[in-house]
């Protein structure tokens, strides 16, 4: 990636469709002056690839009742193709693209759905004329819906085999009583059975339009040529709904930037449990989390590593070394509304669940009353540092590691993160799993597994 020291040199590419908005860590940020589609350049001129991606910022959290699993349903139904690419024709998505040595995919999340694809950089039209075509042209046809509520149908079947995940989905559902967040990213089987092309296609001509976008191109290109291309693909998509008085009445009237449901206050421990054949049980605690650009999710970054990262993290030591666990770990999804900060072991034989919780919640209680030491802040932000680092490792990765900044609400966390994380002191990291590990807006999960 280019320093920041060359690319405040540089002067900022200009375009009579785009207005310059901001620069920070080898990306620049331009906004379309008519239908407000964000784009960000990173140019690398070492490489002779590109990444092309398209954000969306709408995922599961912006899902009603009756339509969980939407976005993800929409995910595959938008390779299905519109009327100028299709399977048909020998022009979808993957024959366009895979033809000039292509990678292409999507993936959907509590936050975002993101289109990407990687090819050799004489190719950045193919792509940015692909996703141009389907922001607003998918065929969402009853035929496409039927084959692919199979395809995901399977994947659910697949879940029912994963009781630590179908422990993870039920804890989240108890844990949020009102936010989509309490709802599986694939949807509960009862939606994704029932949910009709109709209904999809509401969705989908609410939240796919530019305002709701971001453009992102990483590798060798040319800064004025991207942006062209940009704007012969795009230029001419209205903003949204609201601009285009053709579109269909959308289903929900926000933009997903808007508030959802709010989550009530948490007053006092929750608890399932799941039972299920299987072998060696688990115990998770979810503790309710502040959302991803608070100041305090650096420092769980942080604690996320010391708690579980190797055999000298606090959870090995307190759980696995003593026979408690056959492994120990702690997890903190970064996302645009408040969170779970999430700690789990998998109990050894004969371990019985209480006593797994009763350890589990010690050691975390040991951070917040005793904090950590020097040794292990070190470690653990060397940890977090290169683990950014490998996940930035060529156009393909950047982007994806921008997709994820632009989910939780803000590009530049992807280019601040890594001084965020190395002014992280001893003392946020303690404040932090204070200021988390309450009883009171805490969900405990068990799976206890049953006999064949």
């Amino acid at each position: 990636m280019p320093t920041d020291s060359a690319l405040a040199a540089a002067t900022p590419t200009d375009h009579s469709a785009f207005e310059f908005v901001r620069a920070s860590g080898g990306v620049e940020e331009y906004r379309h002056l008519e239908n407000g589609l964000t784009v960000l350049l990173a140019p690398e001129a070492a490489v002779p690839v590109v990444a092309f991606q398209v954000t969306y910022r709408v995922g599961s959290r912006n899902e009603g009742a009756g339509l969980t699993g939407a976005t993800h349903l929409l995910e595959h139904l938008m390779f299905k193709g519109t009327d100028r690419f299709n399977r048909d024709l020998g022009t979808s998505v993957f024959q366009r693209l895979q033809a000039v040595g292509g990678q292409v995919n999507a993936t959907t999340w509590y936050d975002r759905t993101n289109y990407y694809a990687l090819l050799p950089s004489e190719h950045l039209e193919r792509a940015v004329e692909i996703e141009a075509d389907r922001m607003r042209g998918a065929r969402v046809r009853d035929e496409d819906l039927a084959s692919e509520r199979t395809v995901v149908l399977n994947e659910l079947d697949q879940g029912e085999n994963q009781p630590v995940r179908k422990l993870l989905h039920a804890t989240y559902a108890t844990a949020y009583q009102a936010h989509p967040y309490g709802h599986p990213v694939i949807g509960w089987r009862s939606d994704v059975e029932t949910v009709t092309a109709e209904g999809l296609r509401h969705f989908y001509d609410t939240y796919y339009w530019p305002r709701n976008a971001t453009a992102t191109v990483v590798g060798a290109f040319d800064r004025g040529d991207a942006l062209d291309l940009i704007e012969a693909h795009f230029g001419a998509i209205p903003s949204g709904p609201d601009e285009d008085p053709d579109a269909p009445e959308p289903l929900v009237h926000r933009d997903a930037d808007d508030a959802v449901t709010r989550e009530p206050e948490q007053r006092g421990e929750r608890r399932v449990v799941v039972k299920q054949a299987g072998e060696l049980g688990t115990v998770l605690l979810a503790y309710k989390a502040p959302h991803g650009l608070d100041e305090t999710a650096d420092a769980l970054d942080v604690l996320v590593q010391i708690l579980g990262a190797g055999k000298s993290s606090r959870l090995y030591r307190a759980l696995t070394d003593t026979g408690i666990s056959t492994s120990a770990s702690a997890y903190f999804p970064r996302l645009r509304d408040p969170g779970l900060f999430v700690a789990y072991a998998t109990l050894a034989p004969d371990v019985e669940h209480a006593a797994a919780e009763d350890a589990l919640k010690s050691a975390l209680e040991a951070v917040a009353q005793d904090g950590v030491t020097d040794t292990e802040l070190a470690r653990a932000r060397r940890q977090v540092v290169a683990q950014e680092a490998f996940e930035r490792d060529g156009p393909f990765s950047v982007v994806a590691q921008i997709n994820e900044a632009v989910a939780v609400g803000d590009w530049t966390l992807f280019a601040e993160y890594r001084g965020r994380i190395e002014a992280v002191t001893a003392a946020d990291v303690q404040a932090a799993a204070a200021s988390v590990l309450d009883d009171d807006r805490l969900t405990v999960g068990w799976y206890v597994p049953l006999a064949d």
